[in-house]
């Protein structure tokens, strides 16, 4: 990985606490990391490490307790929750392992609506275009029409990949995107993913147990307990 690269994502001391019942679960334990731009990142770890409360303080979901962070440059602990959800839409593309996909709406319209709740300046057949891109890229433009209800497990999680890269966003959060994929449609997506991380400088960072995304990683980072344990660079 370039060195040279400039940190999109700054964790300092990063801790996030909770209370159950009488007894306080430390989540994450003064973790200080860099993320540089445009890099591989996956994140590892046994269930209950920390992944999830990491990847959801990064993607400006949840608060940390204590410490701060760094997105795009932005101190985002001083900024008001409208700065924050500008910044989380404008900036940031989520891969959910539930999808998250609206089920009124057909694939095409899942996928277009980043395009239109964010200020992009988009044309209706600029719109068109990027969408239709994207759905022929993840193997769904034949199903464009279809609602989500009508469509596989699998098929619901390339929609949901394919709606997270149409605002070309500079980070794409994703967790476990291949878990619901069968190893063919899961090679297509990572090479994809990989596709825009390279012509696009995309950064992608990715809570997985797939080996196929840690091979492709430049950067791991391997949790345990609400801490890192090991951090791997290529």
């Amino acid at each position: 990985m370039n060195t040279d690269r400039k940190p999109i994502v700054v964790l300092e001391n990063i801790r996030k606490s909770y209370p159950m019942g009488e007894i306080i679960v430390e989540a994450l334990k003064d973790i200080s990391v860099e993320l540089a731009e445009g890099a591989f990142i996956s994140v590892a770890g046994p269930s209950g490490s920390g992944k999830t409360t990491m990847m959801n303080i990064i993607g400006l979901i949840d608060q940390p307790s204590g410490g701060s962070l760094l997105v795009g440059g932005q101190r985002v602990e001083h900024l008001n929750r409208r700065e924050l959800t500008r910044l989380r839409r404008e900036f940031i593309g989520f891969v959910f392992q539930s999808f998250n996909l609206l089920p009124v709406l057909s694939v095409f319209e899942n996928v277009e609506l980043p395009l239109l709740i964010g200020s992009k300046g988009l044309s209706k057949g600029e719109r068109k275009d990027r969408v239709e891109y994207f759905l022929e890229e993840v193997g769904l433009a034949d199903r464009r029409n279809h609602k989500p209800s009508e469509l596989s497990g699998g098929q619901q999680q390339r929609a949901a990949i394919a709606r997270a890269m149409v605002t070309k966003p500079r980070l794409v959060i994703a967790d476990e995107p291949t878990a619901n994929l069968d190893s063919s449609n899961g090679e297509r997506i990572l090479e994809l993913m990989k596709k825009v991380n390279r012509e696009e400088g995309t950064t992608f960072l990715f809570s997985t147990h797939d080996p196929d995304i840690w091979k492709m990683a430049d950067h791991i980072l391997f949790l345990r307990d609400g801490a890192v344990e090991s951090e791997e660079k290529k």
